[in-house]
């Protein structure tokens, strides 16, 4: 009864690797590294999601997302944007800067309660007109 590898495989010519033209280079094992991985190993590449077949389109590197968020929103926000200094009540009006909540877009979702000036990048053109008709004002930087 052999104690190690090693005597277990003394006077064995392959040492268990099947056939001797088995160990030779990497055809035997399918190839190298991904090789194979759209042929003879897809299943493997598919279930850990790691297909990868090559590039497609061009990619903008001096693109920049622009950050959005519906008046509705805004609308709950601005008792904290007072408390927070971020908004200012002029009258019967607050007075919200997009810049500085760190918002470049209006969208129109949701409902307006308030009088609001608002100044921002963009507007929607629905936000636009639920802003004024609570008889505020979208302004555009």
């Amino acid at each position: 009864m052999p104690v190690n590898k090693r005597s277990k495989y003394r006077g064995s010519r392959t040492c268990g690797g099947g056939t001797h033209k088995n160990r030779r280079g990497a055809g035997n094992r399918g190839g190298r590294g991904r090789a194979g991985h759209r042929d003879h190993r897809f299943s493997h590449y598919l279930l850990y999601g790691e297909i990868h077949n090559g590039k497609n389109g061009f990619y903008n590197q001096t693109t920049r997302a622009m950050r959005v968020l519906s008046i509705g929103e805004i609308d709950q926000m601005v008792p904290a944007l007072l408390s927070g200094g971020k908004a200012l009540r002029e009258g019967d009006a607050v007075t919200i800067n997009a810049d500085q909540i760190g918002i470049d877009k209006i969208l129109g979702s949701g409902k307006v309660t308030l009088k609001m000036i608002i100044t921002a990048r963009a507007f929607s053109a629905q936000a636009k007109s639920k802003i004024e008709a609570m008889g505020g004002q979208a302004l555009v930087i």
